[in-house]
């Protein structure tokens, strides 16, 4: 028997155990999405909760886990009698791989039983086993976009519809999401981040006495697991008990309307797209009440819910960081609590609505960390609520800026820096503007990379153009095809029965076309010819509008600057896209021009990456103005990137040019794209916008 680490003996992580023992009180809260760095146990409390899941009841037999009290009445394994007899077992934890297909997730046509039986049957993915359990995905920044847009679906739905292949299908699919991702891989898209209902941000702790803990903890596992949870079985059950006791009451819990005003005026003043917020404070609110052992919502609810519902959806940028000003929170919260005494609401006040003492105790988290009514009363209340973009504007007179709230230049200004007016000393920093649209830039050819959004691929995942005999296993068989191969053989092997007699060489796959993502490598020239303020700053903005596009169309990254003697891998090939931003923006400029040298560096990044990914096709971004200073012979550089897809991006300005990145251009075979083109477009686009 396999023994999972207990839930009750992880070290900290308060804000985790609450979002998660939410999400367990009520399904309603929409799932967690935990974000971290690699190492911090995310994986390890996940399994251990569902180990605390009340155990279910299920119909024998179901491969649907219907409940045999209140079956589903479309159940593919159905029609079930209500009140029948039920097999009880542990509530299910499935785990959803990166690598994934759809057909595993939804399911899909019993292609076996098709071609001998001549039966149309029906196989139930990952989410059908899910059903009134845990799905658990690690690295879901990592799963493609269309499975987590499926995923989503099914768990705010709880019903996975499934119309492919002859196959119509709806059943019920209600369980507890929780994803995992580390950020440094890459982010989710914001319209993906929004379906999450809850967030929480994990990083290991500081504290010295906490992480030996946490060794000493493991260790003590690790040697005897069994007798480790024996030690931490009392503090379990309580767990499982206080869980299932707050299932119970969370039907009887009542949200008053004053605290459902307060829910939307919290929403509205942080600016959140959408109403999905508002609905997943209120029901994540409702979950932290039954916690918390109360009958009705309190404010100290709200705010729990607040913490965990609202932070990755203050993104107002792909690359601003999910965060939440918790002084603007506590606030509002302060000046729309004036109505706690509400006349549907006889406990009133954050303290009532419950058992003296304010409910249970104990088990994670409590109350929720951090609250400790902190609220600012340094302005005084003029009938409006403060937003999060008013926080913005008054830190930036006093020179602070809230967190989350990202400062870049508006209308294309340019941050002032130390140095004063004229002194373009070497290394200094150019602030950036505001990134805009830019045209698609793509390799030729068909690839065979991973999924993406930028160039023509054969992929897993894509529109079906064609058949092929498979060279292995068949992964993705086309149903028509193989029949159509086998259907002249028929009589000749004998056919009697309603089913096909299949040969091997019969089987045939699908050919699909989709998109790829690849690996765009920014080479930046940052030498002293490019170091002028409003240049550098229009390059920067140019190189961060290409970084915001390669983060739309799921490419990897890598940045490379040359300027002074040599050239510098400022960023190695990574998904991140945001830490690219994060290290354009700091990019000093200044010193010599070694163009080759330059060169010389994108060229072995891209060979190292072949060895590494031979599968995603590079593109290479060269900007520059076509100057070499020092660094060597450019074209004998050049003849080392022979045979990459390539983007010249032309900085020379003024009324006379020297062409030289054009030359450059013709010598890489790439395409050639000027930077005053580039901002052009970006300002078309912008027009269109504010017109619209």
């Amino acid at each position: 028997m396999i023994v999972t680490y207990p839930f009750s003996a992880v070290v900290g992580l308060d804000d985790l155990k609450l979002a998660l023992v939410l999400n367990a009180v009520s399904p309603r809260a929409g799932g967690v999405l935990v974000r971290g760095e690699k190492g911090t146990a995310k994986s390890t409390i996940v399994r251990a909760l569902a180990a605390q899941l009340p155990a279910v009841n299920v119909v024998p037999g179901c491969r649907f886990a219907c409940d045999p009290a209140a079956p589903d009445a479309g159940c593919p394994d159905g029609p079930h009698e209500p009140g029948g007899q039920g097999l009880e077992r542990p509530a299910a934890l499935v785990e959803l791989p990166v690598g994934a297909s759809e057909d595993r997730l939804v399911g899909s046509l019993d292609v076996e039983r098709a071609l001998t039986e001549g039966v149309k049957a029906f196989e139930p993915g990952l989410l059908a086993a899910a059903h009134r359990g845990v799905l658990y995905v690690d690295e879901v920044n990592l799963l493609h976009d269309h499975l987590v847009d499926l995923l989503l679906d099914a768990a705010a739905l709880g019903t996975c519809y499934v119309e492919r292949e002859s196959v119509s299908v709806r059943h019920a699919a209600r369980f507890l999401l929780v994803g995992t991702m580390n950020p440094e891989e890459g982010e989710l898209r914001p319209q993906l981040l929004d379906r999450f209902g809850l967030t929480v941000e994990v990083k290991a702790s500081r504290n010295p006495e906490e992480r030996a803990e946490v060794v000493r903890r493991r260790l003590a596992f690790d040697a005897d697991p069994g007798a480790f949870a024996v030690r931490w079985a009392v503090e379990e059950t309580a767990l499982a008990s206080r869980i299932a006791q707050a299932r119970a009451r969370v039907p009887g819990v009542r949200l008053p309307d004053a605290r459902l005003r307060q829910i939307a005026t919290v929403c509205a003043a942080f600016e959140v797209d959408g109403l999905r917020a508002d609905l997943v404070t209120a029901s994540t609110a409702i979950a932290h009440a039954a916690w918390q052992g109360r009958d009705v919502v309190t404010t100290e609810d709200v705010r729990a819910a607040a913490r965990l519902s609202l932070p990755h959806r203050r993104r107002r940028d792909p690359f601003d960081a999910p965060g939440l000003d918790e002084g603007l929170l506590d606030e509002l919260l302060a000046r729309t609590s004036g109505d706690e005494e509400d006349p549907d609401d006889p406990e009133g006040g954050p303290d009532g609505g419950g058992p003296e003492g304010g409910g249970p105790q104990g088990g994670p988290e409590g109350g929720g960390p951090g609250m400790d009514g902190g609220h600012r009363q340094d302005r005084a209340f003029d009938g409006k609520y403060p937003t999060a973009v008013d926080d913005a504007a008054q830190a930036a007179g006093s020179g602070e800026m809230p967190p989350g709230v990202e400062g870049t230049a508006p209308d294309g200004a340019v941050p002032e820096h130390s140095g004063g007016p004229g002194k373009e000393a070497a290394g200094r920093v150019a602030g950036v503007a505001a990134p805009y649209r830019v045209p698609l830039l793509e390799v030729p050819g068909v690839g065979e990379g991973a999924a993406g959004r930028r160039s023509r691929s054969r992929t897993p995942h894509g529109r079906a153009t064609g058949s092929r005999r498979p060279a292995g296993r068949v992964r993705d068989l086309h149903v028509t095809a193989t029949v159509l191969a086998a259907a002249p053989h028929q009589l000749r092997r004998g056919r009697r029965g309603p089913g096909l007699v299949l040969r091997e060489d019969d089987l045939r796959e699908v050919v699909r076309e989709g998109r790829e993502g690849n690996l765009v490598l920014f080479v930046v020239d940052a030498s002293g010819s490019m170091a002028a303020r409003k240049r550098m700053t229009a390059v920067k903005t140019a190189v961060l509008s290409l970084l915001l596009d390669a983060y739309q169309r799921r490419d990897k990254v890598g940045l490379v600057t040359f300027r002074g003697r040599g050239a510098a891998v400022a960023l190695p090939p990574t998904s991140s896209v945001e830490a690219g931003a994060a290290r354009l923006r700091s990019l000093p400029t200044g010193g010599r021009t070694p163009l080759a040298t330059g060169l010389a560096r994108a060229a072995e990044v891209l060979r190292v990456e072949r060895l590494r990914d031979p599968a995603r096709r590079p593109l290479l971004v060269l900007v520059t103005d076509g100057r070499a200073t020092a660094g060597g012979d450019v074209d004998r550089a050049a003849a080392l990137l022979e045979g990459t897809a390539a983007v010249v991006v032309d900085c020379e300005s003024g009324p006379v040019r020297l062409g030289l990145a054009v030359r450059l251009a013709a010598r890489l075979r790439a395409r050639l794209v000027s930077l005053d083109s580039l901002a052009d477009l970006g300002s078309v686009v912008r027009d269109h916008r504010k017109a619209v």
